[in-house]
């Protein structure tokens, strides 16, 4: 990994290289060498007008994303990865296994936290452990357990 290249650059590059990112507008800043995520409100975001409440599978991917990017940036640190023609560091890419979330309570239409946590990174496999909440950090609004297939290192 070029020493030129900075955290900043880095996390810019890996959110630039996942396009669903930019697409639901998940931000994710570098907090150390851990990542924090914001998924941002926007009306559209709703499930149930109703309540209102945010819509699972928005939650569901904003988890599984701060999952993907953490497990992405770790790797980055790792050296893991390669250099584009532009420069530009990317790992290796990890493929979704399964994710299975367990839903806590109602997303309220407001900005949504999320960090994760690597709980097992082997050569073929790794566990990631994800938390989302809103207004209070130890009252999450959902959990997550991602299994991810790591890709072949070749040599």
């Amino acid at each position: 990994m070029s020493e030129i290249l900075n955290r900043d650059v880095l996390l810019a590059n890996l959110m630039r290289n996942v396009p669903y990112v930019a697409f639901m507008g998940f931000e994710f800043s570098a907090d150390g060498e851990a990542l924090a995520a914001k998924m941002p409100y926007r009306p559209n975001l709703i499930g149930n007008p109703a309540l209102p409440a945010l819509h699972g599978g928005a939650i569901a991917s904003f988890l599984e994303m701060t999952a993907f990017m953490t497990l992405g940036w770790s790797r980055i640190w790792m050296g893991d990865g390669g250099i584009s023609a532009q420069g530009e560091v990317w790992p290796s890419i990890p493929k979704t296994i399964d994710l299975t979330v367990d839903y806590m309570r109602s997303g309220k239409p407001q900005e949504t936290f999320a960090s994760a946590r690597i709980t097992r990174a082997g050569r073929r496999f790794a566990t990631v452990h994800a938390t989302a909440w809103q207004e209070d950090r130890d009252r999450p609004i959902a959990d997550a357990m991602c299994h991810f297939l790591m890709p072949r290192c070749d040599g």
